[in-house]
């Protein structure tokens, strides 16, 4: 980048946009509305009534942004827009319908020429065919103090400086085609058709009185395996034509880009990310700054309407950057870039989730249309079911009842039967080391630890990972299962839960492998032991990590008897009275290390192929489930993505728990990572759920959402939506015993309680406490509300 002195902003006089969609134009204009002595121009290489778009659609939550920042301009955009609450789904011969979801359309064509008749208005130069191949050149013609590149997806000067701006082009999965229709819609349309190839969808939405959108989108497979990437435009829209006949009301579909031929006009989406969005370019002797602007910083599915709302909202943040912030041109856009970037990538995780449900479709058809809606309204995990709640109350009251299939209640309070085993509801307390033991044997701590968890609402709480072996466990603070005195001190605590409450309880098995040998999680995580430390298994002689111990390869001999010790404690954990049992193949501990292939190097027939190094680890549960009683459950963690190159993925993983569920596996715990040091998950809200939900719908097998899960709203998202049956809720636990007793008592609020043979008298008795508890918090904070003071 270039190192000449940026001026400060009370110098910037002229403005150069490149490029005339929304987000050029509305930038435009915002500048000028707030500094009238500024020159600016947008240069646009069509003429002004040139689109080749149909409709754009914005929440009502986009329309308020844009009133705050210039009412006139949101005056005439809403003079013209064609306002939509409810959203209808076609599915398998059958509809759904909710409502207050709070969308408009607008022809993107009456859109833009309302922006270009506002930056007439107000002075500012609009220089139209101008295909604008050198910025540079053009910034000195117009002696451009800033230049915003705003020429959109295939944005030019983005390429130009690649170097700079790093973009990152992802291609999606799927083709789709932009058509329109005289066919009218009352509602946002989403409908779904299957062909003998696959399955396609349709979007539509009205935007002016009489047109609508249709956006036809199937799988690249699909696309071609019916001939489409062969047919030129007018046999293709036939084809959709035809397809969705029964919506389309004797109306003809319609293209706008004629201009292209054969299969030109279907695309793949591609997602653009920009690691930088500034650039300062020398112009005759002056550093100018070049600013990304909308798709040519980035880029959002339609599926969720965001590339025009990001378009605004780009040029809202840097308009008001400019109007608040008194530093130089490099402040201002250094503040615009890191908080915008920011708001951008929330949108583009939510869009990356929506993406990836419509290009697996097939994953969910075999749900009912109830629950396939419903997946459908809260595939970005933007909106969740309280969220839904707000929307269309009946709405969701008719679904949560169709799901609990009797009286509605919260999805999360719902009990699910497994084998012989009843939980109350779908909530458990995730496997937490605690290193509290002395010499593998449990101590009070733990019993307080689950006990007080136990009493907390939650349907069953699991044991941390304990080791069958002396040398399994993960630091000396870490329970074992394989003599009499740890067995005596687990029955204890079984018993005590099994007493003391209506909740269940569950072992967790598992080997540390070439992570052992590590100091307790307050001292160093994942830390070789300061001395004493004793030798270390691995699938293959790989050290966790340059700093830990080299481990040796275990061998067949070392794999049978180990074997056998997981069966030994398999038959302990039983007679301690356990009501479930997992196995932990997971985060580059032994099992998991044997899974994945940048830690399995083996060369003999656990090495290998995928199937290969699934081969001990499943040897290893094959024993265990014979071991364990037949009515009782058993569960596998795994590590469902690496995040790493050269790793397991999630496709990976859904044949991992392919094996496991021939193996007679009831439900598979769903994690991610910690398999290798070079791991970088991508975290956020919920961020393993989806390899839950892929799991569970396209294997057929029960899952456990694990992760950033925080609150009852997502948990009775993750249930209701099918993405999971259970959810396993960890650090909330730690800071609130209590916690699903609390969230419980907020929901209560709306008089659902789950039903009163799954609760115990003292489960009723801390419920209520809880829910007292939760009235008197509310109480205060209203006192404290009109008292006008803060609370810490």
């Amino acid at each position: 980048m270039n190192s000449i002195a940026s001026a400060p902003s009370k110098d910037l006089q002229r403005i150069l946009c490149i490029g005339g969609g929304p987000a050029g134009l509305y930038f435009a204009l915002l500048m000028k509305a707030r500094n009238p002595a500024l020159q600016v121009t947008v240069v646009e290489r069509n003429r002004p009534f040139d689109t080749f778009g149909w409709g754009v659609v914005l929440s009502d939550q986009t329309l308020a942004n844009l009133r705050a920042a210039d009412a006139e301009t949101a005056a005439l955009i809403g003079n013209d827009f064609h306002h939509w609450d409810d959203i209808q789904v076609f599915f398998k011969g059958r509809q759904v319908r909710s409502g207050g979801h709070g969308f408009c359309g607008i022809g993107r064509k009456r859109l833009l020429n309302i922006l270009q008749e506002r930056c007439l208005a107000l002075g500012v130069a609009l220089v139209f065919e101008t295909d604008v191949t050198d910025d540079q050149a053009l910034a000195a013609q117009h002696r451009a103090d800033l230049v915003i590149a705003s020429d959109g997806l295939n944005s030019r000067i983005r390429q130009r400086y690649a170097e700079v701006f790093q973009p990152d082009i992802d291609l999606r999965n799927c083709r789709f085609v932009w058509l329109g229709t005289h066919q009218t819609f009352d509602a946002f349309t989403f409908a779904f058709e299957k062909t003998e190839h696959g399955w396609f969808q349709a979007h539509a939405y009205q935007f002016d009185k009489d047109t609508s959108t249709f956006i036809v989108e199937t799988p690249e497979a699909v696309w071609q395996a019916h001939g489409l990437d062969k047919m030129e435009q007018p046999e293709a829209i036939a084809f959709c034509e035809k397809l969705f006949a029964r919506y389309l009301g004797g109306h003809p579909l319609i293209s706008n880009a004629t201009h292209l031929r054969g299969s030109a006009n279907w695309i793949r989406f591609p997602r653009v990310v920009c690691a930088h969005w500034t650039h300062r370019i020398d112009v005759g002797g002056r550093s100018v700054p070049v600013v990304l602007m909308g798709d040519a910083a980035h880029t959002a599915h339609f599926s969720i309407g965001s590339g025009t709302k990001l378009a605004l909202e780009d040029a809202i943040d840097l308009a008001t950057e400019f109007e608040h912030n008194a530093g130089s041109v490099d402040q201002v856009l250094e503040a615009y870039e890191v908080r915008r970037s920011v708001e951008v990538l929330k949108i583009q995780n939510a869009a990356r989730n929506s993406t990836e449900w419509f290009e697996n479709v097939p994953r969910y058809t075999g749900m009912e249309i109830e629950q396939f809606a419903y997946s459908l309204l809260t595939r970005s995990q933007r909106i969740s079911h309280e969220n839904l709640r707000l929307r269309d109350t009946q709405w969701l009251g008719g679904y949560e009842q169709w799901l609990a299939g009797g009286k509605a209640m919260p999805p999360m309070l719902m009990p699910l039967k497994v084998r012989g085993l009843e939980l109350k509801n779908r909530i458990v307390v995730s496997p937490m080391a605690t290193y509290s033991a002395v010499d593998g044997v449990p101590q009070d701590f733990l019993l307080v630890h689950l006990g007080a968890r136990a009493l907390g609402g939650a349907a069953m709480v699991f044991v941390e990972m304990t080791s069958p072996t002396p040398e399994g466990r993960i630091t000396p603070g870490c329970t074992g299962l394989y003599n009499d005195a740890q067995q005596a001190a687990f029955k204890r605590i079984v018993d005590f839960v099994h007493t003391q409450s209506s909740a269940r309880i569950a072992m967790q098995l598992g080997h540390s492998g070439p992570k052992g040998s590590t100091q307790v999680g307050w001292e160093s995580t994942d830390e070789p032991l300061p001395s004493g430390n004793w030798p270390l298994l691995a699938a293959s002689a790989l050290p966790y990590g340059e700093q830990n111990q080299l481990p040796a390869a275990i061998t067949r001999a070392e794999m049978d008897a180990l074997r056998d010790q997981f069966v030994a404690s398999t038959r302990r954990a039983a007679e301690c009275g356990f009501d479930w049992l997992e196995l932990h193949c997971a985060h580059g501990y032994l099992l998991s290390a044997f899974i994945s292939p940048l830690t399995n190097l083996r060369e003999d027939d656990c090495g290998g192929s995928l199937e290969n190094r699934c081969r001990y680890p499943m040897e290893v549960f094959r024993a265990m489930r014979a071991a364990w009683p037949a009515d009782r459950p058993m569960s596998v963690r795994i590590s469902a993505h690496d995040w790493a190159p050269g790793g397991n993925t999630d496709a990976d993983a859904v044949q991992i728990a392919r094996f496991f569920k021939d193996a007679g596996a009831d439900f598979i715990d769903v994690s991610s990572g910690q398999t290798t040091r070079a791991a970088k998950p991508v975290y956020g809200r919920m961020y393993q759920t989806p390899f839950a939900d892929r799991i569970r719908n396209e294997v057929g097998i029960s899952t456990i959402a694990v992760g950033a899960i925080t609150d009852a709203d997502q948990a009775n998202s993750i249930i209701a939506a099918g993405r999971a049956d259970l959810c396993a809720i960890a650090r909330p636990h730690l800071a609130d015993p209590a916690w699903t007793l609390h969230e419980a008592a907020k929901l209560q609020s709306r008089d659902i309680d789950w039903p009163k043979q799954y609760l115990s008298g003292r489960d009723q008795l801390y419920r209520e406490i809880a829910k007292q508890q939760q009235l008197a918090a509310a109480a205060n904070a209203v006192l404290v509300a009109a008292q006008g003071e803060e609370t810490h």
